[in-house]
């Protein structure tokens, strides 16, 4: 009897840390091709027909693949082109184009979670908690900076905690202006200074259902009880990535305890509220600190989050609420071959053709909307409008 193969899977990822081992931020990276391999094991375990697919710098010549590929679903797991994170969203967009489902966030989600500063004006916009901040583009801006001490100083357009060190937590404006001249110098972007919430650092992980709402896992928290007392209460770059490090030491993932039912209902709420108006999609991680006075703030939107099995927040939190790692791929790819025959829009030229000569309305003459008539009236302005 012969076996039918399940549809076929393309495991997309970026290459970008080729050629850059000496740089001890590609760390963060370099893993992915890791991931993308073990995800394409597991589904042509299941029976999917399933590749991986490394994405360079020619975004085109991966479309092309692509569409050479055929494959019914898209696994997208490409985080950055040319080593940067600002152009994670340009291969979703082209796969928008070409009508290609994928898992994950669209490239508006993604490109606004990763302007941070952008973000964070959506979230106060809707109500969100998030911490107060400034974007400094120049070393004259930290004249207009009126925020209260302590503060925390980020690039505004990186993720995997790059950028994030100690000495990103100030306590005076002489501090700050070393801090945001270095960023300023150093990874070329605008800078994200921010009030710096003490309290405890929590993980927020979410998994969309087929057809359901959304499934919010049980809370992880960072447990920072082996922190040297010299250094702040926050997950920096070597944190996360530097394994003999102490910060990496005194920064370990634990199940979040200790909460009432009410605390652990707003803060999922305020998780699930950011997820919205970020417009995310499928799964995400939502970083909160909750301050002394029990208000979770939203510090980070995680849209496309890490999907490592072992090493991953993601996969931890899964597993906690009973969901293994090839539960969650799997139901990542139910979610995006649910999208196969729904495209967002309706495509251009089935919405701007017509059989036989199209007519244009003269000013005044009714058309017709499907749910009312309304009058054509010719182009608003003076002389010389378009």
């Amino acid at each position: 009897m012969k076996v039918r193969v399940k549809p076929r899977v393309t495991v997309v990822f970026n290459r970008d840390f080729e050629g850059a081992e000496s740089d001890p931020e590609n760390k963060a990276r370099e893993d992915i091709k890791g991931t993308a391999d073990h995800v394409a094991e597991l589904l042509a375990a299941q029976g999917y027909d399933a590749t991986a697919l490394g994405v360079t710098d020619d975004v085109g010549a991966a479309v092309i693949a692509l569409k050479e590929l055929q494959p019914a679903v898209v696994f997208n797991l490409c985080e950055s082109i040319r080593g940067d994170n600002r152009f994670e969203c340009l291969l979703p967009m082209l796969m928008d184009l070409e009508g290609i489902a994928y898992t994950g966030s669209g490239p508006f989600a993604l490109s606004l979670a990763l302007h941070k500063h952008k973000s964070k004006e959506i979230l106060r916009a809707r109500g969100v908690p998030t911490p107060s901040g400034s974007v400094v583009t120049s070393a004259a801006d930290l004249d207009g900076v009126a925020l209260t001490f302590p503060l925390i100083v980020k690039p505004t357009r990186e993720d995997a905690s790059v950028g994030i060190c100690s000495g990103s937590v100030v306590h005076d404006a002489g501090a700050m202006a070393d801090r945001v001249r270095y960023v300023l110098a150093h990874y070329r972007q605008p800078v994200l200074v921010e009030q710096y919430i003490e309290g405890r650092e929590i993980y927020v992980s979410v998994l969309e259902r087929p057809g359901g709402t959304p499934q919010v896992f049980p809370f992880f928290e960072i447990d920072f009880g082996e922190m040297p007392a010299d250094r702040p209460r926050i997950v920096s770059f070597e944190g996360k990535w530097v394994t003999d490090s102490v910060e990496y030491i005194g920064t370990r993932p634990v199940r979040c305890e200790g909460l009432s039912p009410e605390l652990q209902a707003r803060i999922a709420q305020t998780a699930m509220a950011a997820f919205a108006a970020i417009d995310l999609r499928d799964y995400a991680r939502l970083d909160v600190r909750l301050s002394a006075d029990g208000v979770p703030y939203i510090i980070d939107v995680n849209p496309n989050c890490d999907l490592s099995d072992l090493g991953g927040g993601f996969a931890k939190a899964a597993k906690a609420a009973g969901l293994s790692y090839e539960d969650v791929v799997l139901r990542l790819v139910e979610l995006a071959l649910s999208r196969r025959h729904n495209a967002d829009t309706i495509p251009f030229p089935k919405r701007s053709k017509t059989t036989g000569q199209s007519h244009r309305p003269e000013d005044g003459e009714p058309v017709s909307t499907g749910g009312g008539v309304l009058r054509a009236r010719a182009p608003r302005g003076g002389a010389g409008s378009a």
